[in-house]
């Protein structure tokens, strides 16, 4: 029998915040790809993401239609065929920049790290449903959980795919210290990692990773090399001033002196045609979205559902923390998509994923264990 309070409690706010930030999204990336176009009728690329919009659209819906409980059933089916397409992508991936991250399925290309974002955060809160103590949790516990992590981590880390691979270390981290560990757990594992980030260092990070992060630090080391990126992307966020260029008018953008402008630096062209006002809009934006989320961890009864909940927010948080830390040169450059702006067919069906997870959780935060 149909439960009609799923509909008298669906979160028709939340979804309007999806809509607005989808829309504005496809209206930067419009202008990231039309300006100094010279083909006829709208870019290849904008087609593709209007379809990806969609597509994503209606898996968003589709994810509505299940009870979010089931997903505790099957989060090892779900955690377990992602880290085989990762496997997969060292066999049957294709190369592109430099790095070996997509599989390509009838045209169609798929990056399953974007995947595994979601499917860990499943496997974590389905985990850690069971080990919720008020005491919080110790070593041992946290073993298991831990080499739930390392496995696609290492996978993606070898793609390479740094960047990605620091993101789910970041959302596991993030929703352990939401569940709660003992305190002496925080000082021995925060002790270990100071011990080994001199070890990363120096037998870790291939050569070009150093060069990112020393450009980070001072992006005149190569104006025309690595440090290209954050020079353009600073030029372009302070010329855009308060209200901006105009929309379709940012010549950094136009000119192609800005790189990546449609996909890791999409909140530069942003910037230069709506200034300060246009960026500080979509933070709002962003900042209502978070709070949403977290609102729905904290109101569901069912503590898979707020650990899910949070999961969930913690992964949209830290690519838009990343994101724009990145393009104002606050932090290295790492291939991370800005949610629903940033072009990138993997990248808008996870997040679609996590938002219709996310209002699933909301229409039935009622249910109980």
């Amino acid at each position: 029998m149909f439960d009609r309070r799923l509909i008298e409690h669906f979160d028709w706010g939340l979804l309007v915040l999806i809509l607005l930030i989808a829309c504005g999204g496809l209206t930067v990336l419009y202008s990231a790809v039309m300006a100094g176009w010279q083909g006829d009728g709208l870019h290849p690329l904008f087609e593709r993401q209007l379809i990806w919009m969609g597509g994503g659209a209606v898996i968003m819906t589709a994810v509505l239609f299940f009870d979010f409980r089931h997903l505790n059933e099957l989060n090892l089916v779900i955690y377990v065929a992602c880290v085989a397409l990762l496997v997969g992508v060292f066999f049957f991936g294709q190369s592109g920049g430099g790095s070996q991250r997509w599989l390509s399925f009838g045209g169609i290309s798929v990056q399953p790290s974007e995947l595994m974002k979601i499917a860990l955060i499943i496997s974590l809160a389905s985990m850690y449903t069971t080990m919720v103590s008020p005491e919080g949790l110790n070593f041992r516990q946290l073993l298991k959980p831990a080499v739930l992590c390392a496995v696609p981590v290492g996978l993606i880390v070898n793609q390479p795919d740094l960047g990605t691979g620091l993101m789910l270390l970041l959302i596991a981290g993030t929703i352990t210290l939401f569940v709660k560990v003992e305190k002496k757990v925080l000082v021995i594992l925060g002790a270990l990692t100071g011990c080994v980030l001199p070890v990363v260092w120096f037998f870790g990070l291939k050569a070009y990773q150093k060069t990112r992060i020393l450009t980070f630090l001072n992006p005149d080391l190569d104006p025309l090399g690595t440090g290209y990126h954050i020079i353009q992307s600073k030029i372009a966020i302070g010329s855009g001033m308060i209200t901006g260029k105009g929309f379709l008018q940012g010549t950094q953008n136009a000119l192609s002196f800005l790189p990546e402008q449609h996909t890791d630096f999409i909140l530069s062209v942003l910037a230069e045609e709506w200034g300060l006002v246009g960026c500080t809009v979509l933070l709002i934006l962003y900042f209502l979205l978070i709070c949403w989320g977290l609102n729905v961890a904290y109101n569901c009864r069912n503590l898979f559902g707020s650990i899910l909940a949070f999961g969930i927010t913690s992964m949209i948080f830290w690519q838009i923390f990343i994101n724009i830390g990145m393009v104002m040169g606050l932090m290295p450059v790492v291939g991370m998509p800005l949610p629903l702006v940033s072009y990138g067919g993997s990248s808008v069906i996870t997040n679609m994923v996590g938002f219709g997870i996310l209002l699933n959780i909301s229409m039935r935060r009622f249910y109980t264990g």
